[in-house]
């Protein structure tokens, strides 16, 4: 179902999050649960994955994971700083030991001059403070490509904060 590269990258979370006894969140956006898909396409991600968060729209962000309407208002749904408080959210209103977040535009509308199709800001957030950030701009490389990135993207950025906790 998955290309091989993401099943090795799930993989390799579910087998890091075992041998540690860790938990894993998911807080998305523009992957609508892909991210969480991924994972669980792995035998025992069952003792790994604790939830799932979509948030597609903005009154999800706040209500299921706390972003402040201040944060959307004054930055967008699409920034640093509502990927940030979504990762953090995610950890807060689960068991996770860490979480990561998506936001971004896939297209192929939706873009601007100051933010244009293919931008996703990504954020992982761990129960220690641990936090890692990523802008990435994939261009407009289709709706589905810029989802499938993403998806790469976050998880090595599980990997990455999975080493930190």
């Amino acid at each position: 179902m998955w290309p091989a590269d993401i099943e090795v990258q799930a993989g390799q979370i579910i087998a890091q999050c075992t041998a540690h006894a860790l938990k894993v969140a998911t807080a998305e956006s523009c992957t609508g649960g892909l991210i969480a898909g991924a994972l669980t396409e792995i035998s025992g991600s069952s003792a790994v994955v604790d939830r799932g968060f979509v948030t597609y729209s903005n009154e999800a962000k706040v209500a299921m994971l706390g972003v402040e309407t201040a944060t959307l208002t004054a930055h967008g749904a699409v920034s640093r700083q509502t990927a940030i408080e979504m990762a953090r959210g995610a950890v807060r209103n689960s068991a996770a030991d860490f979480a990561v977040a998506v936001t971004g535009i896939a297209g192929p509308s939706g873009g601007s001059v100051e933010k244009p199709v293919g931008l996703v800001h990504l954020a992982a957030a761990g129960r220690s403070g641990a936090l890692l950030h990523r802008e990435m701009r994939y261009g407009d490389i289709g709706r589905s490509n810029v989802r499938l990135a993403t998806v790469r993207t976050a998880l090595d950025m599980l990997i990455q904060i999975a080493q930190a906790e």
